[in-house]
Parts: C-alpha cells; sequence; structure tokens
C-alpha cells in the first residue's frame, strides 16, 4: 500500500520518513564536526558529505510537500489523543518543515557568499570562516532549533509506544 489509511501510513509515506531522519541526524552530527573542525582540510571533508546530503533533504522535503498535499492524505489522530497533543504535534510538523528549508536557504547563501563551494569540491585551497557571513547565524540557530524539534519528536513517539501504548509508533512503519 503506497498510500495512507485512516489508522496507518503509507509506504511512500514511511520511507520519506525513515530516509529523512537518517540523512537528518547524519547531517547534524557532518555539520556540528564541521563548526567545530580543527582545520580547513577537517571542514572540507565533512562538508563534502553535507552538502549533498542537505539536497537530498531538500528533495524528500519538498517531494513530502507535494505528497501530503496532491496524492495523499494522514492517517486519523490517534483515538483518545486531546487537542492539544494534536495541535502541537502539526506544529512540531510544520516546524520541521520551516527549519529545514531555512537550513538550506542558509547553507546556500553561506556558499554564495563565501564562494567556498569548489574549494570544498575540490579538496584544495582553504576555507573561508564561514561564521563571517550573515547566513551562518539562522544556519546556526536552524541546527539546534532542528536538535530541538528531534528530541521533542522522539520524545513524544516514545512516550505513545511506552506510556500510551496506543500503537503509534507503529503507524509509521512497513507492514502490520
Amino acid at each position: 500500500m503506497l498510500k495512507s489509511r485512516p489508522d496507518r501510513y503509507g509506504a511512500v509515506a514511511v520511507s520519506i520518513h525513515w530516509i529523512s531522519a537518517i540523512l537528518i541526524l547524519a547531517l547534524l552530527g557532518s555539520g556540528f564536526q564541521a563548526a567545530n573542525a580543527p582545520d580547513s582540510i577537517a571542514k572540507g571533508a565533512f562538508l563534502r558529505a553535507h552538502i549533498p546530503m542537505a539536497i537530498a533533504i531538500l528533495l524528500l522535503t519538498l517531494f513530502r510537500i507535494v505528497w501530503w498535499w496532491l496524492f495523499d492524505r494522514k492517517p486519523l489522530p490517534v483515538q483518545g489523543s486531546p487537542a492539544w497533543q494534536e495541535w502541537l504535534a502539526r506544529a512540531v510538523h510544520v516546524a520541521f518543515y520551516i527549519v529545514i528549508l531555512g537550513m538550506v536557504a542558509s547553507g546556500v547563501g553561506m556558499m554564495v557568499l563565501s564562494g567556498a563551494a569548489p574549494d570544498i569540491f575540490s579538496g584544495s585551497g582553504t576555507l573561508p570562516d564561514f561564521n563571517a557571513y550573515l547566513p551562518r547565524v539562522p544556519h546556526g540557530i536552524g541546527a539546534n532549533l532542528l536538535l530541538a524539534l528531534l528530541v521533542a519528536h522522539i520524545g513524544a513517539a516514545l512516550y505513545h509506544h511506552f506510556i500510551r501504548r496506543d500503537g503509534l509508533l507503529w503507524r509509521m512503519w512497513f507492514g502490520r
């Protein structure tokens, strides 16, 4: 089943979710490593992995938005969930989209303003201090916001799985 049903997510949504989750964790790791790298060679190595993953996340996020908007509908809320929890869940998901798109925009801004992309991908040359470029500020704030959203999202999933035992987590998995 490619599309979602009222009680669970379809294979397309599940695939996008878990691929995005893995890539976002890798992006955060490579981004924080690049920001704290001791030299241009190490920074460049992290950025050579970070930038293609960011492009993949952008494409997945845009595909996800189009998928929900044109082709699929999300399952119904979990039975017995308070309205405030449903509102908060929607707000967190919208915040994910906004932060991800903002992170891509600020990352592109840093690459354009610094002109560092050729040096990053050739592995030659000294990379600039990205802190000197204005998009670095929202990029850093966005990374911390993304981390906070992930903690909230994972915490809510674990709460539903282990405390409420309402099957919410299984709705975002294949089969069953």
